[in-house]
């Protein structure tokens, strides 16, 4: 028994020293809300929006969340003389966090929609949306008729989605509904889709980056976008965007922005080599990596505390006590862990009245799933110790407590190491499923960079390369903690 405490000491103290080096304060702080715009002591609103979405939201090189939606929202918040803090999270996601009340209000590229209209409140129109289809060069699509038989994609809950709908039931093609742009550029690309139907300044700006498609059809006007707030709250906040919107539309500022972002000389794509695309990418996806970090270390540790307590409660006399241990690790093993992240997050705030730090969220969810697959593991390491070990400590006169602490546990821990090394490694690639409640790990981090680049392919690999590395020194910290401690 003492030499298996000795494991766990020596395995925190190890995961403890490789986490410190990443637990920057810019860790927490590059998760927290970017708060702009308005008066020093004007009123905060949360505002959530869209992680991908240029030229409406993107993150520019140096990691500065920009577009259209976020400068015309500073430029409101300015001349009313109110703050925001901008969360970006997806676009269902940010819906979903507005229902929760999560966030005061929404601006994301929104359209304006009956059905919304029932949820949410609309702010007056701020922008028209006008969709277009979109294909690679020379693919021979020349109009909607060229795409009868074929799949298209389209983009989650917006309005060109709508469109493509309405034109399907004329030409009968099949609709790919993904949840990013960049998402839809890669999956035409790859001849997945023949072609994609989005809104022009979205395409626009992707062919400017170099997406390598082209335009096929005139733009057809689909909805006006508007800032959405929760139904008959934040009147207040609705009605200052309203008048900021009005302000900025008579000064001419709100010409300015659209004129930056759609109208304005194209900068082209991004023709840096692979080494000057890792160079500027590396500070946002370091970033992303100590939130991995950080948030795999929180969970570990509460992880293993509630393994061996709910393992040890699996394998008790007390019926009572194996029965709740049963049913945490069902229900934990037998779900998805995206649920649960979606869950903490969305609908535990409306369930208790407040809402969830997204920190919090994301270690409830890969804690409570790893402690469940840790119980399992403490109780199969018990049980396959040879049960001639307990006889052969109760012929020494030990009572079955002795036994346990000083002849099985110390065998079952020396076990059950390479089963905790592994599940560690499992808990720090889930982390990346975070990504969809807008938690700002590594994954998060590339999508933000390729967004604005459209060179996927590439920042995948350097992302692929620094979760290998990671886990490889993790994986060798605590190899050498095991070789140390059970010779």
């Amino acid at each position: 028994m003492r030499q298996g405490r000795s494991f766990l000491s020596l395995l925190f103290a190890g995961l403890v020293a490789f986490f410190s080096f990443f637990m920057a304060p810019a860790a927490l702080a590059d998760t927290a809300p970017d708060a702009e715009g308005g008066a020093p002591d004007g009123e905060v609103y949360t505002i959530g929006t869209d992680t991908t979405f240029a030229p409406f939201e993107f993150r520019d090189p140096s990691g500065e969340l920009v577009g259209i939606d976020i400068d015309l929202m500073k430029a409101i918040a300015e001349d009313q003389g109110f703050r925001v803090e901008f969360q970006s999270m997806g676009f269902n996601a940010a819906l979903q966090a507005l229902t929760a009340n999560q966030v005061d209000g929404v601006i994301a590229g929104a359209g304006i929609t009956p059905e919304r209209q029932e949820v949410y409140d609309f702010s007056d129109p701020y922008f028209t949306g006008e969709s277009t289809i979109a294909t690679l060069e020379d693919s021979g699509v020349e109009s909607w008729a060229d795409l009868e038989g074929e799949s298209v994609a389209v983009k989650t809950g917006s309005l060109s989605e709508e469109w493509a709908q309405e034109m399907q039931e004329e030409y009968d093609f099949e609709l790919n509904a993904l949840d990013q742009t960049t998402t839809m550029v890669e999956s035409v690309k790859s001849g997945h889709d023949l072609a994609l139907v989005d809104d022009l300044p979205i395409i626009a700006y992707g062919i400017q980056q170099g997406s390598g498609l082209e335009l096929v059809s005139e733009p057809e006007p689909t909805g006006d976008y508007g800032f959405m707030v929760n139904q008959g709250q934040n009147a207040e906040l609705l009605e200052m965007f309203n008048t900021g919107l009005e302000n900025l539309q008579e000064s001419g500022e709100y010409d300015e922005i659209l004129e930056e972002y759609i109208g304005g000389e194209d900068s082209g794509p991004d023709a840096s080599s692979f080494l000057g695309l890792l160079t500027t990418s590396m500070p946002a996806l370091l970033v992303g990596l100590k939130n991995t970090l950080l948030i795999t270390g929180i969970s570990f540790a509460i992880a293993m505390a509630l393994g061996l307590m709910f393992g040890f409660m699996k394998i008790s006399n007390n019926i009572i006590a194996r029965g709740i241990a049963t049913t945490f690790i069902a229900i934990f093993r037998g779900t998805p862990v995206l649920v649960w992240a979606f869950f903490f997050y969305f609908a535990l705030p409306q369930l208790l009245g407040t809402p969830i730090s997204i920190w919090v969220a994301g270690a409830l969810t890969l804690s409570l799933n790893g402690g469940a697959y840790i119980a399992e593991i403490v109780r199969g390491s018990v049980q396959s110790v040879d049960p001639g070990q307990s006889e052969a400590a109760r012929s020494l006169a030990l009572n079955q407590g002795q036994t346990m602490r000083k002849v099985v546990l110390p065998q079952a821990f020396k076990m059950m190491t390479p089963s905790l090394i592994n599940q560690l490694i499992i808990m720090l690639k889930d982390s990346s499923l975070l990504l969809a409640i807008g938690f700002g790990e590594l994954l998060y981090q590339a999508q933000q960079i390729y967004a604005a680049n459209f060179r996927t392919t590439e920042v995948l690999l350097i992302v692929a390369a620094i979760y290998f590395i990671a886990i490889w020194v993790l994986t060798l910290i605590a190899n050498r903690v095991d070789r140390r401690v059970n010779k």
